[in-house]
């Protein structure tokens, strides 16, 4: 079940990071990144009254360990958000890739250490296989770069982000496996409702300190933003769904097939045309996937 849901978050979040990115036009930064927190509380908040209060679902009971580390995982979230964005604005979208994908291996020694879900061996080599196809896939020409660029503040933006969202991942699974025996659904949108809100206070409160226009300019673009909002929950949802249901390493191990979907859309519908190097760092890609769902 984890793997479909997995697919689908993925989808979600290819159609989300197209839409923040024509966000960029009217916003900065950081009101850009709070957009996803301030649109999608409101809905993950009517969707958990719906579950709980209308339908009737059983609601867990949090722990106290609970909700320090949701919060933690809410806060990396945050931060890996901004320090991604600002990656791509020093740089360029393919080379903050390439340096984002550190996030593949960082989510599996996480898991390990932190939640004690080590990968199986082939499941390693599948993970760093699937980063290596991931970066070339990125930036076919810019490997090199990278490389050679790896010490300067855009690729710390970009790996600071990576363990940003590999934290995030490894605190949801780890709250939301706190919260017992209860249906699946239940406790990923449990979850998922209490770090939005988490994330939409401290971000909205950082926003109203420092840069109130910011703040207005999310409100007042609220049409654009909106989609943006409703796509977010939805991947956000499926991301929680999926890591309640296996190890964090391997949902987002499987979910570097957003790269894979898009290449494929650019190929078959758009008719736009690709090199060799770029099919083969697909099928390494598809390699590396496979094995970490088949043997991680």
């Amino acid at each position: 079940m984890w793997i479909p849901v997995t697919l689908l978050a993925a989808t979600f979040q290819i159609l989300r990071t197209a839409r923040q990115h024509e966000l960029r036009r009217v916003l900065a930064v950081n009101p850009a990144g709070f957009v996803r927190y301030a649109y999608g509380f409101p809905l993950a908040a009517i969707a958990s009254i719906i579950t709980f209060g209308i339908v009737g679902a059983e609601l867990p009971t949090p722990p106290a360990r609970f909700w320090p580390i949701i919060a933690g995982a809410g806060v990396a979230q945050i931060l890996g958000t901004v320090a991604l964005l600002e990656s791509f604005r020093l740089r360029d979208f393919a080379i903050g890739t390439v340096y984002v994908k550190t996030e593949i291996i960082l989510v599996a020694v996480i898991s390990a250490v932190a939640l004690g879900e080590p990968l199986a061996p082939l499941g390693w080599i599948g993970a760093v296989v699937c980063m290596l196809g991931v970066a070339w896939l990125a930036a076919p020409g810019k490997i090199t770069d990278a490389l050679r660029l790896a010490g300067d503040r855009a690729a710390l933006m970009g790996i600071l982000a990576a363990l940003g969202f590999a934290l995030a991942a490894a605190g949801i699974r780890g709250a939301s496996n706190s919260l017992g025996d209860a249906p699946t659904w239940n406790r990923a949108l449990l979850t998922l409702t209490a770090m939005l809100a988490i994330q939409t206070l401290v971000n909205g409160t950082q926003l109203a300190v420092t840069d109130r226009p910011g703040l207005r300019s999310v409100a007042t673009n609220w049409r654009a933003a909106m989609p943006v909002g409703i796509l977010s929950l939805s991947g956000s949802a499926c991301w929680a769904i999926a890591v309640t249901l296996t190890s964090a390493a391997k949902v987002r191990t499987l979910g570097q097939v957003e790269l894979l979907l898009a290449f494929v859309i650019s190929a078959v519908w758009l008719r736009e045309q690709h090199t060799r190097a770029e099919y083969a760092a697909s099928a390494l890609v598809l390699a590396g996937v496979l094995g970490v769902v088949a043997f991680g």
